[in-house]
């Protein structure tokens, strides 16, 4: 409850005043069925005459318009506070989503974090508008209903308390096995979630390998499951209007019989058996109030605890015990001392191990092994997008971990291996990287990047729009895009992990003496498959199996490093082939 109270508390007026209003329309209810006792039994069967019964009617009129502003003023403020509640919720979990380490990402699907920040916070917020609406107006009826009926005939009154507890158990029983089965439905939901996503995402895959009936049996078999698991949790849900009604229907039985013998007996008139059959109609409402209130809660309740999963989530990135946070990278220095590193801690393999390097300010460096070597996580640990478990990586000589994450990732351009552009046009695309960057300097950075020139082929130019992950453009336009992006943040370490694999040897020549002439004075690393992508760095790193196997200049690894000149001699056997 304390971590809800920060969103309740902007809203804590709409809170209050929805509940009051639906408090006067309780009141109206309660008072109703006795004023119609009085009509039939003082104004009708009394013979007090038209005066009486006119007035009588005014005071129901009047009753039943306080009641009408209590019931909409009620549902107005619900409204708001339930809404204003998910609203402020759904930015603070997404929040929290935002800061979440690579690791902590890894922790759960995409389809379930879209769940959790939709469907789940939706329960929650409709689970809260129901509990402004009725939480006071269910028990204050009940209650304002037996009083009055206690006060008009406490013999008959017996009979409604004879079934209550009967009620009470039944609600109960049906809470108790709803509530797991709630918890099974989200999850369901959540499989489904993440069968569409996937199929969406990767739709031309899917109809370049032509599995579309493959997909279409994934999709029913995600959508039966979620459709069973509801009608589970509905069979039991089914219930409590059936228990209700027979509930109802026995009491109101129960009350007329006894009160109706009474009635024939002269010992009640029968104004007060109408307004006591209405109190009893009131008190089984109310009670199913609270049984709809309490099923709701079931499953706002599984709603709520995964909710809660992602905010108890604990970062385990952040710069909170950074020691230099006003520091920016300057000089574009790069050190490895003794890394050692490995995405599951209880693995007994290491990733990455015993891993001792330095990298000079404005040195172009290339970094090349085998599939699963260790390349991508090596330069994943410069921008800290996962920390290491032994040794430190330092740039400019300060550990990255006494850096903001801000600062030490505006020191860094990174072109990771799956390149992803937005929706959107390209000029917005390329500005993620400098948001403040004129058109000289957009179409400078794309120059470099070779992306200039079939920009410009474009007839809108760089106010194209691009598809959904840029799926109007090739894999190698995609992938110059992205190093525009990255190059117009001025980064003084500019890592290319394998992002020229789709461009063809004579762009990525071009891209590469771009970077030789207009970068001197940036650290660039670039993770290649190719030898010849490499082949022109000042230095060369050859990694195998998570070490260091080799460093040194072409011509140096050639003569030294025996995994190296076996790739090498791979790769142009192959173009001999050809």
């Amino acid at each position: 409850m304390k971590r809800y109270w920060k969103y309740v508390k902007p809203y804590l007026s709409a809170f209050i005043i929805g509940p009051v209003l639906m408090i006067v329309e309780v009141i109206g209810e309660v008072v109703m069925p006795f004023l119609l006792s009085k009509i039939i039994d003082a104004g009708v069967r009394g013979g007090r005459g038209v005066p009486f019964l006119a007035a009588m009617g005014i005071t129901m009129i009047v009753t039943a318009l306080c009641m009408m502003a209590g019931g909409v003023g009620g549902a107005y403020f619900a409204v708001k506070a339930s809404s204003g509640f998910a609203n402020d919720l759904r930015k603070d979990l997404f929040k929290k989503i935002q800061s979440f380490s690579f690791n902590n990402i890894d922790q759960y699907n995409t389809g379930s974090l879209i769940t959790r920040l939709t469907n789940d916070i939706t329960q929650l917020q409709n689970m809260l508008q129901m509990m402004l609406r009725m939480a006071l107006r269910a028990p204050g009826m009940l209650i304002g209903a037996l009083i009055m009926a206690f006060v008009l005939n406490p013999k008959l009154a017996l009979a409604i308390l004879f079934v209550m507890p009967f009620l009470s158990i039944a609600i109960f029983i049906i809470m108790k096995t709803a509530f797991p089965r709630f918890a099974t439905m989200q999850k369901k939901l959540d499989a489904l979630n993440i069968a569409t996503q996937e199929n969406l995402v990767n739709i031309r895959v899917v109809k370049s390998f032509v599995r579309e009936q493959f997909e279409e049996e994934k999709f029913k078999k995600a959508n039966t499951d979620l459709m069973e698991s509801t009608l589970s949790a509905i069979k039991v849900v089914i219930f409590t209007m059936p228990v209700m009604t027979v509930a109802m229907n026995f009491t109101t039985l129960a009350v007329v019989w006894f009160g109706g013998n009474q009635v024939v007996a002269g010992s009640m008139p029968p104004g007060i058996l109408t307004a006591f059959v209405n109190y009893v109609v009131q008190i089984l409402v109310s009670l199913m109030m609270v049984s709809f209130i309490i099923l709701n809660g079931s499953r706002s309740l599984a709603s709520a605890k995964r909710i809660n999963e992602i905010l108890c989530t604990d970062i385990d990135l952040t710069d909170e015990k950074a020691l230099h946070k006003d520091a920016a990278v300057e000089l574009g220095k790069i050190e490895f001392r003794d890394v050692y590193f490995k995405y599951y801690k209880n693995s007994e393999k290491w990733v990455l191990e015993n891993i001792n390097l330095v990298i000079n300010p404005g040195e172009t460096v290339g970094i090349i092994g085998s599939t699963g070597c260790g390349k991508s996580s090596l330069v994943q640990l410069i921008p800290r997008l996962y920390d290491t478990d032994r040794g430190e990586v330092l740039v400019d000589d300060v550990n990255v971990k006494d850096y903001s994450l801000k600062n030490l990732r505006n020191g860094v351009g990174i072109v990771l291996q799956k390149n992803v552009l937005f929706s959107g046009t390209i000029r917005e695309n390329l500005k993620w990287g400098d948001e403040e960057a004129n058109d000289d300097e957009i179409c400078k950075c794309a120059e470099i990047a070779q992306a200039h020139g079939f920009i410009s082929s474009f007839e809108a130019g760089y106010d194209t729009e691009l598809g959904q992950g840029g799926v109007n453009v090739s894999g190698g336009q995609k992938q110059r895009l992205c190093i525009a992006r990255a190059l117009l943040k001025k980064p003084k370490i500019l890592i290319l992990d394998d992002s020229t694999s789709a461009v063809d040897t004579a762009t990525e020549a071009k891209i590469r003496e771009s970077f030789k002439n207009v970068l001197r004075g940036t650290t660039k690393i670039i993770i290649a498959q190719r030898i010849s992508s490499v082949i022109d760095a000042d230095r060369i790193i050859v990694l195998d199996d998570g070490k260091i196997a080799g460093i040194g200049t072409h011509t140096e690894l050639m003569e030294n490093c025996e995994t190296y000149s076996e790739i090498y001699y791979s790769q142009m056997d192959k173009k001999v082939a050809v």
